[in-house]
């Protein structure tokens, strides 16, 4: 099953909400704790109690508010979207449902617990002028589930994960699978909600999917020791490889990622289609531009590196072409071997720029060189369209589902190849690739990458699939292309 497919046909699954009883009197409390009410992520029953103040708190056959607090999160990236900074959340809150006091100020009412980020929230009682009348903590659990639970080795195991939370020591969760490290589930523009898709690996019998944090890459092991000990889950969950045949992934090909639709302008130009993966066939349509006129078609993109020589833009002809009588033009051309995201392209007349436009290069991956042989064959990873900002320009290769490594396309102006020796017990073994953040400005509260190829980026499911949807995009294009996927492939070990 093709990694493509597993991360870009992401939705939110909803389950069923919790009932939350909420009852409120003018009977003063006899302390001044709080019940802290707790339920999971996938809001099981529960309920909570929230008493008055030493003086009457509510008013009789009054209208209320029942408030929930929360935060929303997103992607610190520079002005040019080329750099990660870390992430951002700002605190939130969402009205649950109105509620009247009765006579003599009391009321009862029942809410379902919102879908979002776990651990600590608000429930609070607000009036008509938005003053916080009362609150109490409500706690929600993070859950982890895995479907299926057994199957053939291949099988596509569906990871989720409900109730990841927002502040540190909450936000950052790194899976493995039979104590090896596969890389970071994250919900950061998702509300808590992660979905991962993993091949099962291994001889038949028990395997084990764990999930414990670490702010850093790799789950930290005795959090029990650590400064900050923070209630978190470390799930342990069982997957059995049965026999059967292999599932095996689609051909490379097939896990493309779909070209982007052009966009037509009424003055000015456009290419056809708007994103599309190297060499495929396009053209560069212009309207309204000045008649009769010849056209030098320019290209824009980024050489260099950021760990030796530095980087810079530089433009380049990619060929001419003539304006019509009434300003129009099509010229063909292929999408150029090149870094991917996105590219400036320019109608020159003269010494005149009279129109601009972007092409977007997706990334796309090749089949093995090599897919079957001994224990120590020689076969290489191959990908193009690879980008070069801090978000996109490397990969990281997981084989088995263990992290092996990562790649950097920027020198190699968004070519990867990785000359890998296959190894393990004769049988089918997984090659996924995973986009990852090369590095970042760190802080203790943004928990940013520090350092080079710090973890891969196994997913963040986009719950919502538009331009805040998925990843640590370093443009709004990427976040539902390159950072919503990875790409995946498979080799055979046989008995020399």
């Amino acid at each position: 099953m093709s990694r493509h497919e597993r991360l870009t046909r992401l939705a939110i699954a909803l389950a069923a909400t919790a009932l939350v009883a909420v009852a409120c009197t003018t009977q003063p409390r006899t302390s001044t704790a709080t019940e802290q009410p707790q339920a999971t992520a996938a809001a099981r029953p529960a309920t909570t109690a929230a008493a008055a103040a030493p003086t009457p708190t509510f008013h009789a056959n009054t209208s209320y508010d029942l408030v929930w607090t929360t935060a929303s999160g997103t992607w610190k990236l520079s002005d040019d979207r080329s750099k990660y900074a870390g992430r951002e959340y700002k605190p939130a809150q969402k009205v649950l449902r109105s509620v009247i006091s009765d006579a003599s100020g009391a009321f009862t009412a029942t809410f379902a617990v919102p879908q979002g980020f776990g651990y600590a929230h608000d429930v609070m009682v607000a009036d008509a002028q938005k003053v916080i009348r009362n609150k109490s903590l409500f706690d929600v659990d993070m859950e982890t589930t895995i479907t299926p639970t057994s199957g053939p080795v291949g099988t596509p195991i569906t990871v989720e994960v409900r109730g990841i939370g927002w502040q540190s020591y909450q936000n950052s969760f790194q899976l493995a699978y039979d104590n090896a490290y596969t890389g970071w589930v994250s919900s950061i523009t998702t509300d808590g909600y992660g979905k991962v898709v993993i091949p099962a690996t291994g001889a038949p019998g028990t395997h084990y999917i764990t999930l414990g944090h670490s702010e850093f890459g790799a789950p930290y092991l005795n959090p029990q020791q650590q400064p900050v000990v923070a209630s978190r889950p470390f799930p342990h969950i069982a997957f059995t490889v049965t026999d059967g045949l292999a599932v095996r992934p689609a051909p490379a090909s097939q896990q493309g990622f779909p070209t982007i639709a052009a966009k037509p302008v009424d003055k000015g130009i456009w290419t056809a289609p708007a994103g599309a993966t190297v060499g495929t066939p396009a053209t560069l349509n212009a309207k309204a531009l000045p008649a009769n006129s010849d056209v030098e078609v320019v290209w824009t993109t980024m050489v260099g590196n950021r760990s030796v020589t530095g980087f810079e833009e530089r433009t380049k002809t990619l060929g001419k072409t003539k304006t019509d009588a009434a300003g129009t033009f099509t010229w063909a051309f292929n999408v150029p071997d090149d870094l991917g995201g996105n590219h400036v392209m320019s109608a020159k007349i003269g010494e005149a720029i009279v129109a601009k436009t972007t092409l977007y290069i997706l990334a796309n991956a090749f089949p093995l060189s090599v897919t079957q042989g001994p224990s120590g064959t020689k076969t290489s990873v191959h990908l193009k369209g690879v980008g070069w900002t801090e978000t996109e320009q490397i990969y990281h290769l997981v084989y088995d589902n263990a992290f092996a490594g990562y790649a950097c396309a920027f020198q190699s102006a968004g070519d990867i190849e990785i000359f890998l020796t296959v190894s393990g017990e004769p049988g089918w073994h997984y090659i996924d690739m995973y986009p990852g953040i090369y590095q970042g400005t760190w802080s203790p509260r943004s928990s940013s990458a520090r350092s080079a190829g710090v973890t891969s980026y196994l997913a963040e499911s986009a719950s919502r699939r538009n331009a805040d949807g998925a990843g640590p995009p370093s443009s709004r294009r990427r976040i539902a292309t390159a950072h919503s996927s990875g790409l995946s492939s498979e080799v055979s070990t046989s008995r020399s």
